[in-house]
């Protein structure tokens, strides 16, 4: 078997380390490329990522860079095409390059890869670079493999929920994390002989790294201690794209925080928006986004973590930390309904309540989703073995 992995924002760096790993222990069996399509291309984004979790350098990259999501979409579908018809169909050299268009002059960086015709495409999460590939491959014949397929917020207007619909409308086989994402796919109409349910590569991640966590800067220049801060993580467009919205958010976390430390790690994005609100509080840190190991050292330290991301909320509930979610939806309700997580909303005056419950100690444990147990890559291998 020849297989493409993607892999294009932060998200995807977690999911995919373990998948590799796993790949690398049946030799030849199973040919792979590693494709960064440069979706996050800053280092604190991307280039930490590789090197903390032992991610090999990519075989090609496609370095898209920065763009609105239609523009990325396009760059992504271009190059990775380009990529595909150089190698998957018997065209002249010249029919490939009317192809390529602009893209022949354009960065793609190919490093060594296999020979020939790719048999399958993995893509994981639901990002942009996950979309626009199972796209581009699909109409070149490429079967795709979606790993953490049937996920759903039921929310159109966010930008992941789409390329969630899209990819799983024309994926093959399916990798999946919970019985929820099983049942959604079957009401889509999909054969259950499509549909593996394997547990969570992120969760792979985790568990191998756990003892390698790293205490980061922030640690000791803010005299943190254990389960004596908040860490919070805010960049969905709901909550930080109106200065109104963001600034409220904060002051309720604050005033509720009552005195303890919050240590923010600030997205690019919300970054740029908070430089016109001159929030400030004693106890409210924001510092640059951190590595894989020194985040997770921090949330696994925390009383508490406040976050409108989705995969962080799966990270809270294997390391037993209550989490509170700023969203009004979940496509992780296995979170909440086994785990630590609790959907606030982003409503800013629910927030006190939770804060409340939070200092009397009266959160719920929470316990570990079936097959959360570190071992979900090594089924996906064995299983694509089969293929």
């Amino acid at each position: 078997m020849k297989l493409d992995i993607i892999a294009g924002a932060r998200p995807n760096f977690m999911k995919i380390a373990p998948i590799i790993a796993a790949l690398e222990k049946v030799n030849d069996k199973i040919q792979y490329r590693l494709i960064h399509t440069g979706q996050h291309y800053d280092k604190k984004m991307s280039g930490s990522f590789f090197e903390q979790l032992g991610i090999p350098e990519p075989n090609v990259n496609l370095e898209v860079g920065s763009g609105t999501q239609a523009e990325q979409t396009a760059r992504i579908m271009e190059r990775y095409e380009t990529l595909l018809l150089q190698r998957h169909l018997d065209r002249s050299e010249s029919e490939v390059e009317r192809t390529q268009g602009k893209t022949k002059d354009s960065s793609i960086t190919v490093g060594t890869t296999f020979k020939g015709k790719s048999d399958w495409v993995l893509v994981v999460g639901d990002v942009t670079s996950t979309m626009a590939c199972s796209i581009a491959a699909k109409k070149l014949g490429v079967g795709v493999i979606h790993v953490e397929g049937g996920i759903r917020s039921n929310d159109i207007t966010m930008p992941e929920e789409i390329n969630r619909m899209v990819t799983d409308s024309i994926t093959d086989v399916f990798y999946t994390t919970s019985e929820v994402a099983n049942e959604n796919l079957k009401k889509l109409g999909h054969d259950e002989s499509k549909i593996r349910y394997v547990g969570n590569t992120m969760i792979d991640t985790l568990l191998k790294n756990m003892p390698r966590l790293q205490k980061p800067e922030a640690w000791d220049k803010l005299k943190l201690k254990e389960r004596g801060y908040f860490v919070m993580t805010l960049h969905r467009p709901a909550n930080v794209d109106e200065e109104a919205q963001l600034k409220n958010l904060i002051d309720e976390i604050v005033k509720g925080a009552k005195g303890m430390p919050i240590v923010f790690p600030v997205h690019p994005r919300t970054a740029k928006i908070l430089k016109g609100i001159g929030i400030e509080a004693d106890n409210l840190h924001m510092i640059e986004p951190l590595g894989y190991l020194e985040f997770n050292y921090l949330v696994k330290n925390s009383f508490a973590v406040i976050t409108d991301s989705g995969g962080i909320t799966e990270e809270t509930t294997v390391m037993k930390v209550p989490c509170m979610t700023l969203r009004d939806n979940t496509e992780r309700p296995e979170t909440i309904t086994i785990g630590t997580n609790e959907l606030v909303g982003t409503n800013p005056d629910n927030i006190a309540p939770f804060m409340e419950k939070l200092h009397a100690g009266d959160w719920k444990a929470g316990k570990i989703p079936y097959l959360w147990d570190g071992e979900t890559s090594e089924r996906i291998v064995e299983d694509l073995l089969k293929l």
